[in-house]
């Protein structure tokens, strides 16, 4: 039976994993650059980026591995992870009061070396934010080190009025998209 690598150390993508039924095998951190490429528009960000960490794992027999990645954009405007609370005030800015799109790209690869993606796209619209809102979240800390600034499984799930799309996708793996990949590579799930 194939084994399951989580080529991720967060404990999000673990708990949602979990949802499905899934334990992964062992975890990996992947070393990849995470830097846009000039011009690079969003979706092909987080593919390039899912696909590259999932083959920045070894790989043994009868493994599979899988990866993900999330980005936020405002229009073309890729929102990495803040770095630091200037930028995470930033970022929280030009989200009040507008549609955004949150992307996560999923990449597996199957114990025969069958590369395999799925995105999800999420349309995520925050409500104004006031600036007493902006300052207890960038207080919080919540923001730092999350796509975008904010984490929707926590405080920031207030600022959200709409979303269309995939709630886990959000948080950081969509479990609808994953669980097709990992059927697809062969990982048995009930």
């Amino acid at each position: 039976m194939p084994r399951l690598v989580l080529a991720s150390t967060s404990p999000r993508r673990r708990e949602l994993l979990a949802r499905i039924g899934v334990v992964p095998a062992r975890l990996a951190a992947p070393d990849i650059d995470e830097r846009p490429l000039p011009g690079e528009r969003p979706r092909d960000y987080v593919l390039r980026l899912a696909i590259g960490k999932a083959q920045a794992v070894e790989r043994a027999e009868g493994e599979v591995v899988l990866a993900g990645d999330t980005t936020v954009a405002v229009g073309r405007r890729i929102l990495e992870k803040p770095v630091d609370e200037a930028d995470l005030r930033r970022m929280l800015g030009l989200l009040s009061g507008r549609r955004h799109h949150c992307y996560t790209a999923v990449a597996a690869i199957d114990t025969a070396g069958t590369l395999r993606t799925r995105l999800s796209d999420t349309i995520v619209a925050f409500k104004p934010l006031s600036a007493a809102e902006i300052d207890g979240y960038v207080a919080s800390g919540e923001g730092m080190g999350k796509a975008g600034g904010y984490a929707i499984q926590g405080r920031a799930e207030a600022f959200v009025r709409y979303l269309a799309g995939s709630h886990s996708g959000v948080v950081g793996l969509p479990v609808f998209e994953t669980r097709a990949l990992l059927t697809a590579a062969g990982l048995p799930l009930g």
